[in-house]
C-alpha cells in the first residue's frame, strides 16, 4: 500500500512551532519513530511537510540583512526551505532506521508545483507568512510587501493559487515504487507558471494539504494521511456541542464544509484536500495527530473520509 503522509503542525517544530534547529530536529526524531512503524509494516511512503516557520526566519533574515545581501524572492525561499527540512527529516529517518536495523534509502526532490498565472489569488494576497510586526516596522515593510492586519500586529500576505500538477510527480513515483523513501513537496511545492514551454518561479505560497492531495492522487496513491495537531476533525470545533467524526463520507463532509464548520485558516484546506483525493480516485484520506497515525492507518483511530 502506497501513503503520502502530509506532516503538519508540530510534527516538525514542537508544539511552540519555533524555528530553532535543535528544537526541530528533537521534534523530527519523534516523528521518525511514527513513520518508521508504518515503514516495518510494509506501507510505501511518500512524505511531504508545511515550511511555515522556517519560510518566516528566513524573511526575517531577509529583513535583517537588506542592507548588506540582496534579497531573494519567495519562490526561492520555498525551494531553501525544502532542502533545509529535506535534509532534517531524511537524517532523522536514517538514524532511526539505523538503530532498529532497518536497510532503506530516504531522498529528498525538491519539488516544482504548477499554478495558474491568472488565478485570483494572485490579485488578492491573503496567505500570511514571516512573524508579526509592529505598527512603525510593517510601514517600513509595506514598501516591500503587501502587509496584512492580525490580532496582535501586522504579518506580510501572499498569493496562494491552487496547485494544477506537480512537475516532478513521476520521479517521484518512480522512487517510491523502488521502495525508496521519498520527500517531497515540502512547504506546498515551488509555485511555477508555464510561459511558453519555460517553467517560471513566481511569489506564492500553496497551501500545502492542497499539494499534497495533488500529488497523492498523481503517484496513485491508496491513502492521504494528514498529521496536525488534534486527533480528528471536530463539528462545532471550541463549542460546548463540539463532536468528534470518526468515519464520514466526501458528500457528507463537504456538506459540512459549506456549513462553514471548519475555517479556511486552520482545517478548511485539509478537508478540502481530503475530499478531493477520494473523489480523484483514492481510496481513503484521513485526519489525525502524529501521535495516532499508525492507528489511524490500520482505521482504528482520527477522521476517515470514504468515496
Amino acid at each position: 500500500m502506497k501513503a503520502v503522509v502530509a506532516l503538519g503542525g508540530n510534527a516538525l517544530t514542537g508544539k511552540d512551532r519555533k524555528a530553532d534547529i535543535d528544537k526541530q530536529f528533537e521534534a523530527t526524531q519523534e516523528t521518525a519513530k511514527s513513520i518508521v512503524k508504518m515503514i516495518k509494516n510494509g506501507w510505501h511512503i511518500v512524505i511531504t511537510h508545511g515550511n511555515g516557520p522556517q519560510v518566516g526566519a528566513l524573511l526575517l533574515q531577509q529583513k535583517l540583512s537588506m542592507a548588506e545581501v540582496p534579497q531573494m524572492p519567495l519562490h526561492v525561499l520555498v525551494a531553501l526551505t525544502q532542502g533545509q527540512i529535506g535534509y532534517v527529516v531524511q537524517q532523522c529517518l536514517l538514524n532511526e532506521f539505523k538503530r532498529q536495523g532497518i536497510k532503506r534509502d530516504v531522498v529528498t526532490v525538491i519539488t516544482q508545483v504548477l499554478v495558474d498565472e491568472n488565478d485570483p489569488a494572485f490579485k488578492k494576497p491573503t496567505k500570511p507568512i514571516g512573524p508579526i510586526y509592529g505598527e512603525e516596522e510593517a510601514k517600513k515593510m509595506m514598501k516591500y510587501y503587501t502587509m496584512g492586519k492580525v490580532e496582535d500586529g501586522w504579518r506580510i500576505l501572499v498569493p496562494s493559487p491552487k496547485p494544477i500538477s506537480i512537475v516532478e510527480a513521476e520521479i517521484i513515483k518512480k522512487l517510491a515504487e523502488k521502495d525508496i523513501i521519498v520527500i517531497a513537496a515540502g512547504g506546498g511545492g515551488i509555485p511555477v507558471v508555464k510561459r511558453g514551454e519555460s517553467l517560471i518561479g513566481v511569489d506564492a505560497v500553496i497551501d500545502k494539504d492542497l499539494a499534497s492531495q495533488k500529488l497523492a492522487n498523481e503517484i496513485m496513491a491508496d491513502i492521504l494521511l494528514i498529521l496536525t495537531d488534534v486527533d480528528f476533525v471536530f463539528l462545532n470545533y471550541g463549542k460546548e456541542n463540539e463532536e468528534a467524526i470518526h468515519e464520514i463520507s466526501a458528500d457528507e463532509l463537504e456538506k459540512h464544509y459549506k456549513e462553514g464548520h471548519f475555517p479556511s485558516g486552520s482545517m478548511g484546506p485539509k478537508v478540502e484536500a481530503s475530499i478531493n483525493f477520494v473523489r480523484n480516485g483514492g481510496k481513503r484520506a484521513i485526519i489525525t495527530s502524529i501521535g495516532k497515525a499508525w492507528e489511524a492507518l490500520e482505521g482504528k483511530a482520527g477522521t476517515q473520509i470514504l468515496p
